[in-house]
């Protein structure tokens, strides 16, 4: 399986990360606007290239997710990350509330309907980690998912943290890369954005006044992420607790870890035996006889 690449941000794996001490906003001495932007040209150019070599190799997928609180930049660092990229070789899903559809499964059904193939990458728009976050800081959620009647409410929690470790380690076991980004939005940037979706009219679209709701759980939902990360953050699934406050260094960061991560895989184009290349200069005599 595949080693995590090394990160200031990596969310360490013997369960002593605390989100009080993860930073929202890039260190002092870090690059200036300019310079980010220029890095991150650089960075999605050789994703570019990387990605036309992952999907001839046909050997792995890569499985990305991003969770945030509302206005992290999820939408906005998935463009980001992935504009120019060939669309054939990506794919992209976002998970809201679950349809009456999706409640009739298990928590984990409605996402692996949509893991990616070998060959691509996946993108998750939040994932099923919703249900050991906005479930658990709304637990009468569970309601309305029809568990049995023996589901033991006092071990759910757990139980769901065992689910999703044993599901991303068969994943990884079988060649597809897990890579999962906690955007970390400070509370004070998040009511900025929320403001500037409320005032600026090309903006009014992305309000929801349940995106304010939410807010006011703010405390609630940190310590659902805090112990999310805690008890996922595994060497073959590792989390990124990503600085979200500056959207560009928060892109940076991200199309960082996933270049390092392209380059690690050792990719290759296939090579065609001798037998197949006599087979295509005929073929190209052939052609050129025309």
């Amino acid at each position: 399986m595949f080693e995590a690449p090394a990160s200031p941000y990596l969310v360490p794996f013997n369960g002593e990360f605390k989100w009080a001490d993860a930073p929202t906003r890039p260190a002092q001495d870090e690059p200036g606007k300019k310079e980010r932007k220029r890095q991150l040209s650089r960075l999605v150019s050789r994703i570019d290239e990387l990605q036309r070599i992952f999907y001839a190799h046909d050997r792995h997928s890569i499985l990305l997710m991003f969770q945030g609180m509302d206005a992290a930049g999820k939408d906005g660092t998935i463009r980001a990350i992935l504009n120019g990229i060939n669309p054939a070789g990506c794919q992209v899903f976002s998970f809201k509330q679950p349809t009456p559809e999706e409640l009739d499964h298990d928590f984990l059904w409605r996402t692996s309907r949509c893991l990616p193939e070998r060959g691509r990458i996946g993108i998750f728009n939040r994932s099923y980690y919703e249900e050991v976050l906005v479930v658990r800081v709304h637990p009468q959620y569970l309601g309305s998912q029809k568990l049995p009647a023996d589901v033991d409410l006092e071990t759910i929690w757990a139980d769901r943290y065992t689910s999703i470790r044993q599901h991303e380690e068969h994943l990884a076991r079988n060649g597809t890369v897990v890579l999962k980004f906690w955007l970390n939005v400070s509370r004070e940037e998040q009511r900025q954005r929320f403001l500037a979706r409320l005032e600026e009219k090309e903006k009014n679209w992305k309000f929801s006044t349940g995106d304010i709701r939410e807010r006011a759980f703010w405390d609630k939902y940190m310590t659902a992420f805090e112990t999310a990360l805690t008890e996922t953050s595994r060497p073959w699934a590792p989390w990124y607790a990503i600085p979200a406050d500056n959207k560009p260094y928060m892109r940076l960061c991200v199309a960082d870890i996933l270049v390092r991560t392209l380059e690690s895989l050792e990719l290759s184009y296939p090579k065609v035996d001798a037998k197949k290349l006599a087979e295509f200069e005929d073929i190209r005599l052939q052609l050129l006889a025309e």
